[in-house]
């Protein structure tokens, strides 16, 4: 037994220096190639196993710093939240500002300067506790105070904020230096939108009239950028800010250092900015130039706007439109995708709902199943034929009625109304031209967008208006579809009447609950496309241009421009390598 374990012992004994030596001075010159090249693979190998090993333990992370230079086309003048109306000031507001809730990129809200909120079951009251520590970036602590100031600044009559109408009606409370309470006369279910309004610092804004208050242009919030520096041409007019990350920012740190926001007054000037690198990133392109940019090799982002653009029709100025196998012809007829590929250069989507595809987050996207273009011109036909219209003399589609032995002749003919911006304009065009194929006589009329508001929108002389809608959330629907804003300064421009569809609206406002709102607005949906008081054609894409390497980009949920900085401090442009265990 003895031996047997002691031959064991000299099988795994290591052979020694002088026997190592000794194999290799036999080695001929070929057996030292296939040694050496044997230990290679080994080394190599085994460096390999180390590094697969090593990456499976390993996790990209973000790293701080860096910066983006941004480009916007306007001017910034109101740069506070109960005043900001244009682009350029929203934008600065999404970047400077927090208000007690936060969109995030998802679309969902979530606590910002709030710790927590309370709803009352009847809906009728909000409990907002705050956070601990919370500061403006000058330092000075924020309160509930500078809640109650900003709410009621934009309720103020004499100030005339855009966001008066969110806060009529509304209560606000302060419980102690904490707690606030906001009490609502009725059940509003968009409220909580309301409470993503930036608040302002009482402090600089009590002392003077908020317009002319030089905090509009040197603006002070509690966001996740600060003003670090203004510069202005030598007019006074503001050229740039460049913002630095605010390290108090509630919801953490942003990795990015510095935004920086170069303004433009056009287009023009935004390309060749870029073309100059004077900026790497800009938004509020036309899609034609999106998409020679993106041939260029640029990194262009989209998604879709909840924007309707729609023809409109106006039964009271031409009754032709009480026939609904005119209007479901017109529906046929006209070529949505071609509109969508020509007009959007492939930004945007055809649709056939007044709700936008992405508007609200429980609508689903309804596959909708297209026919060929030939099928649709023939069904569009058919509907018409079937309906008594037949090709006359004039060329159009006519259709004779004898009433008391006296025969008269009407023409399908109608015109459409718009304004003059390039998109709007050929989309007018190309449905001119489609609505001809079946006989259609249509005349386009196109205006300056101040005439087309002033002289044809608010007065309702059209008999057919192609037209966008903002809708912003889906309160919004009671505004473009309730037969109470039929007129002016109503936005019902299809002058819609229908008591179930004002009964549903009405419901859907003041319904909390989101699965009992879910079926309003479904049926409310349901009785627009049985009555057919509008054609939808498409909702646009917003476009967006950015640094190839940018990370943390959420473009899912935008509904207005200024949203796609509500994640900004998420952003980051590089990234580092570390072990699982050491970011945990």
């Amino acid at each position: 037994m003895e031996n047997f374990f002691g031959r064991i012992r000299n099988f795994w004994k290591l052979p020694s220096k002088s026997e190592i030596n000794n194999v290799l001075s036999h080695f001929s010159k070929k057996e030292w190639v296939v040694f050496a090249t044997l230990v290679l693979v080994f080394f190599v190998s085994t460096l390999a196993i180390l590094q697969n090993i090593n990456n499976s333990f390993m996790v990209s992370v973000p790293l701080r710093g860096g910066s983006i230079n941004e480009g916007v086309v306007g001017t910034p003048r109101f740069i506070n939240p109960v005043l900001a109306s244009s682009p350029a000031d929203q934008d600065l507001i999404a970047l400077i500002y927090s208000g007690l809730l936060r969109k995030s990129p998802d679309g969902t809200l979530i606590p910002d300067l709030a710790e927590k909120y309370e709803v009352a079951e009847n809906g009728l009251s909000y409990t907002f506790t705050l956070r601990d520590n919370l500061f403006f970036h000058d330092k000075t602590p924020l309160t509930v105070d500078d809640i109650i100031f900003t709410v009621n600044a934009a309720k103020d009559p004499v100030i005339k904020s855009p966001r008066k109408g969110n806060w009529d009606g509304v209560n606000i409370e302060k419980v102690d230096e904490k707690t606030i309470v906001f009490t609502l006369k009725q059940p509003y279910a968009s409220f909580l939108e309301n409470t993503t309004m930036g608040i302002m610092p009482e402090h600089l804004w009590s002392g003077s009239p908020i317009e002319l208050n030089e905090a509009n242009t040197n603006p002070i919030g509690s966001g996740p950028y600060r003003v670090g520096n203004v510069s202005r041409q030598s007019s006074g007019v503001i050229e740039n800010y460049e913002l630095v990350r605010f390290d108090k920012f509630v919801l953490g740190k942003p990795y990015i250092k510095n935004i920086n926001l170069y303004f433009y007054s056009n287009e023009e000037g935004l390309i060749m900015a870029l073309e100059n690198k004077i900026i790497s990133q800009l938004s509020s392109i036309s899609p034609e130039k999106a998409k020679s940019l993106k041939e260029k090799n640029y990194r262009v982002e989209s998604s879709v706007l909840p924007r309707v653009f729609g023809l409109f029709f106006n039964q009271n100025q031409n009754q032709i439109f009480i026939d609904k196998n005119v209007i479901k012809a017109i529906d046929e007829a006209i070529d949505k995708d071609r509109i969508v590929n020509e007009v959007l250069s492939g930004y945007g989507v055809a649709i056939d709902d007044p709700i936008p595809p992405n508007m609200i987050a429980y609508q689903k996207l309804r596959g909708v199943t297209r026919i060929s273009r030939q099928e649709s011109l023939q069904k569009a036909k058919d509907l018409l034929a079937k309906d008594g219209w037949k090709v006359g003399k004039s060329g159009f589609l006519e259709k004779t009625k004898t009433e008391k032995g006296k025969k008269t002749t009407t023409i399908l003919e109608f015109s459409i109304s718009t304004g003059n911006a390039p998109e709007l304009a050929k989309s007018a065009a190309l449905i001119e031209e489609d609505l001809s194929l079946i006989g259609m006589k249509v005349d386009v009329k196109t205006f300056e967008v101040g005439n087309l508001n002033q002289s044809v929108i608010r007065p309702r002389k059209y008999d057919a208006l192609l037209f966008g809608q903002i809708i912003n959330h889906e309160s919004d629907l009671f505004a473009f579809w309730h037969s109470s804003q039929r007129k002016d300064p109503g936005l019902n421009v299809a002058m819609y009447t229908n008591t179930k569809v004002d009964k549903i609206l009405e419901d859907a406002f003041v319904t909390v609950n989101e699965q009992a709102r879910i079926k309003k607005y479904a049926q409310f949906e349901d009785e627009i496309k049985k009555d057919m008081p509008a054609v939808f054609l498409y909702s646009p894409n917003f476009i967006y241009l950015v640094l190839k390497n940018l990370k943390g980009l959420s473009m899912d949920h935008i509904i207005s421009p200024g949203d796609r900085f509500l994640g900004a401090y998420s952003w980051y442009t590089e990234v580092d390598n570390v072990w699982k265990i050491f970011t945990q």
